[in-house]
């Protein structure tokens, strides 16, 4: 053969290629109408019974080359990608996304702004075991210039048999200590029936490790225009943890908070393993504050202020730490947890390091 006709045969190829082309687009575009007029009536957009008439319709009419099997393959193949793109064009943009919001989330609750400027150094007792307990910890935060406390007041643990907190006095303890000394109070909430009751009595609420994935929580936490802060889960990845605060917006809340507190890996130097990627990650990824709890990611006292550094460094909007009068009798989480004296060295470190400033927590 010479290679005038190669040539001529492959410009007829060139020519077949583009009108194939135009004719699969034009069916995607059919696909698509029809998709469309589906979904306005309810109907389920695949129908394999269809699907199977217009492949028996092919074969039927097939004159080869191409065997029966391979006519079947070659159009399912078609069938499948007309579909995704009708996914495609369905999904939507995230509202706790970048491109949905461009400029940072900044949250204000009794003056501190949450994603703010400057970053926040959340603490407080793993449990809220009394209102003297509390109360020490409250009065170091003020000596100290701090003005968020967190405290457990519902405690989903592992073993039945542990401490569980006391609920509904625990909230209210939390409301009376928020109220004297003028502080931000965040404790969690385990049930979606105790949303509504949370905000009477706490400022922030937190959706735990645990409870990341529980669906109802999330949409409950979503129907309250209240702050929540949203802990990353044990086995989370950033795209299940992103859609696990995009169920709280999607139901109307905007004021949700994310926190990297450490994944379960097979490492067993520390009690999880603290992810600090995550946060550069989730903050290119949306538009939400972003913190770092280092107890509950290392469980261990003395890696606290080098991982709380961390934290800071890559750009956290706060950094949680646990801090307990006499952390050797707490109710829970007794050896991860810091004494007073031991927490104000953290805070002095923290400040010289130029990491962290209290004075603009203060508004100074």
């Amino acid at each position: 053969m010479s290679q005038e006709k190669i040539d001529a045969l492959r410009k007829q190829v060139d020519e077949i290629n583009l009108q194939l082309l135009q004719l699969i687009n034009r069916r995607a575009a059919l696909v698509q109408e029809i998709g469309n007029e589906k979904e306005k009536q309810g109907i389920n957009r695949f129908d394999p019974e269809r699907e199977r008439e217009m492949l028996n319709l092919l074969v039927e009419h097939n004159e080869g080359p191409f065997n029966d099997n391979t006519i079947r393959h070659l159009f399912k193949q078609i069938f499948k990608v007309s579909l995704e793109l009708q996914d495609d064009e369905k999904k939507r943009v995230l509202l706790v996304s970048r491109q949905k919001k461009s400029e940072d989330t900044v949250i204000q609750v009794k003056g501190v702004e949450f994603g703010g400027k400057a970053p926040i150094l959340i603490a407080g007792p793993c449990s809220v075991e009394s209102y003297e307990q509390v109360k020490e910890v409250a009065e170091n935060h003020v000596k100290r210039g701090l003005r968020v406390l967190r405290g457990g007041a519902y405690k989903p643990r592992t073993s039945p048999y542990d401490f569980q907190g006391l609920g509904v006095e625990g909230l209210e303890i939390l409301k009376r200590i928020g109220d004297e000394y003028n502080l931000v109070t965040i404790s969690e909430i385990v049930s979606p029936n105790d949303i509504e009751l949370a905000t009477q009595y706490i400022d922030v609420i937190q959706i735990g490790a645990r409870n990341m994935q529980n669906f109802e929580l999330l949409k409950a936490a979503g129907r309250v225009n209240h702050p929540i802060l949203l802990k990353r889960g044990l086995s989370a990845t950033i795209e299940e943890f992103i859609y696990a605060a995009e169920y709280i917006l999607s139901e109307g809340n905007t004021q949700v908070m994310l926190c990297e507190r450490g994944i379960r890996t097979y490492e067993k130097a520390t009690r999880n393993t603290l992810d600090i990627s995550a946060v550069p990650l989730l903050k290119q990824e949306t538009h939400l504050p972003v913190f770092v709890d280092v107890t509950h990611s290392t469980g261990r006292r003395d890696l606290l202020l080098p991982t709380a550094k961390a934290g800071f460094a890559v750009g956290a909007d706060g950094v949680m730490i646990e801090v307990h009068p006499d952390p050797d009798v707490a109710l829970s989480d007794a050896k991860q947890q810091v004494t007073i004296p031991q927490f104000n060295e953290i805070v002095d470190e923290l400040l010289k390091s130029g990491l962290y400033k209290t004075e603009a927590l203060l508004g100074k």
